[in-house]
Order: structure tokens, then C-alpha cells, then sequence
């Protein structure tokens, strides 16, 4: 089982020096961030379909062990709201081909909006639509979600509830499927924190489980350098 840590993104000039070296272009900052972690979270996914083109220059720049979370576009889960959505999640999936036949395809990531409701039908026919592979992990802002009946319906189809936190929810740390995925948003992470959560995911991989975990992406290095931090801690208790 492994641990898979990085941030929600890596286009950041303000990384520089404590990240990325202070003269690095940023046509090379993937390849430099690659050498330090090894997943990123992709959010321009939820505003256009991206091109072939791109996703094939981020795979050549990446380590063979490399993956890419992509978060699922706007359309299935902010305008469609997952009904009738079978057009467009098949458009989207072709969109990520050269990440799964590369073999970097990480979770897709469906982040519902905060006024979805919970309904076990709608959820329970989007589900049976998706294709086998890859993963998936579903993100709920909505208080409803967070239900027992929801946890056995994902478990069903081995998709991961997402372990999403902020400074304003909390969501369950309840295990769906045979990986997690977490996304951790608060402005900072003191020390005593990071050990907490090394520990909190060594347990996961303990009990078999694949792990990516997701820093907040910002203007300045600190969720990349958490996130460093992070592999590290959880390599070191593996070994």
C-alpha cells in the first residue's frame, strides 16, 4: 500500500526559494515538483476539458510513479447535479485517456455543491453508470450526506468518501472503499498536527489501504512543504 501527498496544484511563482529554486522556469515547475512529491490534485479540469496535448506533456514530466487526482468537471456534478450526466461524464473520461493508459490516473474527484441534498437514488444511479476504473471519491457539502446508508452505498461501488477539512466542516473519517482520500484545508498545520495526521494515515495504509492527501494549494509554499513533510513522516514509520 502506499501514501500518495501533494497539493491542489503547482503553477505558484511564490513557491520560490523555499520550494522551487529561485531562478527554476515555470515551464519546469511539474518536473521539479515531481522529484519533491509524488500526486497533485487537478482543478483546471472543473472548468474546460483538458486537452490531449496537455495531459501528455504532464505525464513525460512526471516519475512513472506519479499521479494526477483530476476533479470531475462543473457540468456532471454544479449544472447537471449528476442527473442525466452520462454525455458528459463519458466526454470527461475520454478527456483523462492519456492519464489512464499512462498508468498516472489517481482518484477522479466529484465535488458536489453545497446546496445538493442528499437523495440515495440519484447518487445510486450515478454510480452504476461510471466505468470500473479508475478510483473515484466524492466530496459532500452538504450536511444530509453524512449518513450510514450513503457510506454502504459508496462501499458498494469501492468509492471513497472524501475526508474533506476546513476551518468551517469536519467531515466524517469514515473508510468506503479500498483507498482514501483526504483534503486538508486549513490555513496552517502545527507541528503537534502533522505528527497527528502521519500517525492517522500510517494507520490507514496499516489496514491496506492506498492514501492521497491534498494540501491547500496557495500563493505561498506551506501546503507543499506539509505535504513533504507529510511523505516523509509516513515513509519513515513504514520502514
Amino acid at each position: 500500500m502506499a501514501i500518495y501527498a501533494g497539493t491542489s496544484g503547482w503553477a505558484y511563482a511564490g513557491w520560490k526559494p523555499d520550494f522551487y529554486p529561485p531562478k527554476l522556469p515555470s515551464k519546469s515547475f511539474l518536473s521539479h515538483y515531481g522529484t519533491r512529491l509524488n500526486t497533485v490534485e487537478v482543478n483546471y479540469s472543473f472548468r474546460r476539458l483538458v486537452a490531449p496535448s496537455t495531459f501528455e506533456n504532464w505525464t513525460a514530466a512526471t516519475p512513472v510513479e506519479f499521479k494526477f487526482a483530476v476533479k470531475a468537471h462543473q457540468k456532471i456534478t454544479h449544472i447537471l447535479r449528476l442527473k442525466n450526466a452520462e454525455e458528459m461524464v463519458r466526454a470527461f473520461m475520454s478527456s483523462v485517456g492519456p492519464l489512464h493508459q499512462a498508468g498516472k490516473l489517481g482518484p477522479i474527484l466529484f465535488q458536489l455543491p453545497p446546496n445538493l441534498k442528499c437523495s440515495l437514488e440519484l447518487l445510486g444511479e450515478f454510480l452504476a453508470q461510471l466505468p470500473r476504473t479508475p478510483r473515484y471519491t466524492f466530496e459532500f457539502r452538504h450536511e444530509s450526506w453524512f449518513a450510514d446508508p450513503v457510506y454502504e452505498l459508496l462501499r458498494k461501488h469501492n468509492a471513497a468518501l472524501c475526508v474533506a477539512e476546513s476551518e468551517d466542516r469536519t467531515v466524517p473519517d469514515e473508510t468506503t472503499a479500498d483507498f482514501a482520500y483526504y483534503r486538508f484545508r486549513q490555513p496552517e498545520y502545527s507541528a503537534e498536527q502533522q505528527r497527528e495526521l502521519a500517525q492517522k494515515l500510517s494507520a490507514k495504509i496499516a489496514e491496506g489501504k492506498d492514501v492521497f492527501a491534498y494540501f491547500k494549494h496557495e500563493e505561498t509554499p506551506q501546503g507543499a512543504l506539509h505535504a513533504e513533510e507529510l511523505l516523509k513522516a509516513v515513509k519513515a514509520k513504514a520502514a
